[in-house]
């Protein structure tokens, strides 16, 4: 939803600002590379995050089983005894929250997502880049869309 959102918005603004079709869908590409990008950095900094910075409680798709990019990875990277381990927090109805979002946490460390996760955000983020430079605009508007995106992207944990 994010990526999509922020891919028609840029293309709006292409299309009003008197873009032709082809150089519309380019900004479009760019906003939604940009908005996967920022969408799983936000789902990175939900585990990994600090409250004072992110601006929101961290853990909390962890609380609710949030069907992310980390949790997902998770599952299909877990060995055996990371899997079983990680089935009883999803399926447990009660529990210590500050408790799940430790273990948790933990799992996704050790099985690596965090470090999947930077990585996936710097491939969206070098895509981005790419279909940007591909657009026929002037350097200078294409500067300021790429300042945009590094200050979309410069929320730190």
């Amino acid at each position: 939803k994010t990526s999509v959102l922020l891919a028609c918005a840029v293309k709006i603004g292409a299309l009003l600002g008197g873009a032709s079709e082809e150089e519309a869908q380019k900004l479009y590409e760019f906003g939604e590379k940009l908005g996967l990008a920022f969408q799983l950095q936000d789902d990175y900094l939900d585990v990994y995050g600090d409250f004072k910075t992110f601006g929101k409680r961290i853990g909390g798709d962890i609380l609710c089983n949030k069907k992310t990019f980390m949790l997902i990875n998770a599952l299909n990277h877990a060995t055996t005894d990371q899997r079983k381990e990680l089935d009883e927090w999803l399926s447990a109805t009660e529990c210590d929250e500050e408790q799940k979002i430790s273990v948790v946490t933990r799992l996704f460390t050790e099985i690596g997502v965090d470090a999947m996760a930077r990585e996936r955000i710097g491939e969206y983020f070098l895509q981005a880049k790419q279909c940007l430079s591909n657009v026929n605009l002037p350097e200078e508007r294409k500067r300021l869309l790429g300042e945009y995106a590094l200050q979309l992207l410069g929320r730190q944990s």
